[in-house]
């Protein structure tokens, strides 16, 4: 905690509590805003996907404004699209307008990509020794929002005389306070290494180094969002009310967020890949916990794990990046990490329906070891030639 008295630090900490505010407020009430506005019900879920779109988008172009411009100007701009995003989705709603209400979100997407780099500046603002620690506590003001969302959601959601308006006007506004708080970041651009974007990346892509940091990081996002869009649906086919699930979606968030404060102090201890490979232990145990039974405690206590092993992948990924690229090329390869992150995540929450109504819970749990073994396989491989090499 003594971090905390890092000026930009405690600033990132802020702003990853209001995104995730603004966040899970939209993962609260998207869905239902769908289904009341949908002109058909297959469209539903399309602001989500929209959503998912905007991210996609994104990812690169915001990196390279940060490497050209740095952190203050890329992330005071994401978080302005959220603010943009969040008025549009208010005014869709007031006049009832579904093509807005599901278009609108792109901008929101924009805003959830700006706040996945979040954490990379952290890096930049400690000495190496602090890395996982600083990458750590910005990903644990998640906490924060956990306790934070679901107040702001259930008091501003009957704020205006349309239901629901209100609440994406309150997302406007948590977003509007963080673009405020990225004014105050240091400036500055670093210059880019000559060679087109496709190059730079193919170069990255190259490493064994970066390869694994990805894997590991892209492992963990998609293992993660697949059983955690899967579980709602399996709790419903298993008989529990939407109350029931709600709760073990709340520890899921606090697994997801509340670990940090260990695994940082552990990345800086024992290293990247040593966390790397408990957080896929955790995540084995999480499918060994959901497979052994169908009652409120499994699926509790399985996806408290499963927000535990993220952590320490995605934490432990993000460091282990750093070691793979000097920092002219910080912008292409955060992005490569990023695109990675975002498509994993998109493709496991488009399959996650169908999975479970096809092959079932249990499969869908077991489906996640081999993801996990060619992650580490990639990681460790990397690191037994790095190894290799200097001993020549």
């Amino acid at each position: 905690m003594l971090l905390l008295a890092n000026g930009p630090l405690r600033l990132l900490f802020i702003a990853q509590a209001l995104y995730w505010s603004c966040s899970l407020i939209g993962i609260t009430l998207t869905s239902i805003v769908g289904v009341s506005l949908a002109p058909v019900p297959a469209l539903a879920t399309l602001p989500l996907g929209v959503l998912m779109l905007g991210n996609l988008m994104s990812v690169h172009p915001l990196a390279m404004l940060m490497q050209r411009h740095g952190r203050r100007v890329g992330l005071s701009i994401g978080a302005v699209f959220g603010v943009a995003g969040g008025l549009l989705v208010a005014y869709g709603i007031y006049i009832g307008a579904f093509w807005v209400v599901a278009l609108a979100p792109a901008l929101i997407g924009t805003y959830q990509t700006s706040a996945m780099y979040y954490r990379y500046a952290a890096l930049e603002t400690v000495d190496p020794a602090q890395k996982g620690r600083a990458a750590a506590l910005v990903v644990g003001g998640g906490v924060l929002a956990a306790l934070i969302a679901p107040e702001v959601a259930a008091v501003s959601r009957d704020m205006l005389p349309v239901p629901f308006s209100g609440a994406y006007v309150a997302l406007a506004g948590l977003a509007a306070i963080g673009a405020i708080l990225m004014t105050m970041l240091p400036d500055g651009g670093i210059p880019e290494r000559g060679g087109s974007s496709r190059a730079v990346m193919a170069k990255l892509l190259r490493r064994p180094v970066i390869r694994g940091a990805i894997a590991i990081s892209a492992a963990g996002q998609g293992i993660m969002v697949l059983v955690m869009t899967a579980t709602p649906l399996a709790m419903k086919y298993c008989g529990y009310d939407v109350d029931v699930s709600a709760n073990v979606i709340r520890w899921h968030l606090i697994g997801m967020f509340l670990p940090a404060f260990v695994a940082g102090p552990l990345i800086d201890w024992i290293g990247p890949r040593r966390v790397a490979s408990v957080g896929a232990l955790v995540l084995a145990a999480s499918v060994a916990v959901a497979v052994s039974g169908i009652s409120v405690s499994a699926f509790l206590i399985s996806s408290f794990l499963l927000g535990f092993g993220w952590n320490m992948m995605l934490l432990a990924g993000t460091t282990l990046l750093g070691e793979g690229h000097d920092v002219s090329e910080r912008g292409h390869a955060q992005s490569l990490m990023e695109l990675g992150n975002s498509i994993t995540a998109t493709l496991a929450s488009i399959a996650s329906g169908a999975l479970i109504a096809g092959a079932g819970w249990v499969l869908v749990n077991y489906g996640v070891l081999p993801v996990l073994a060619v992650a580490l396989l990639l990681m460790w491989r990397a690191y037994v030639a790095r190894q290799e090499t200097v001993q020549v």
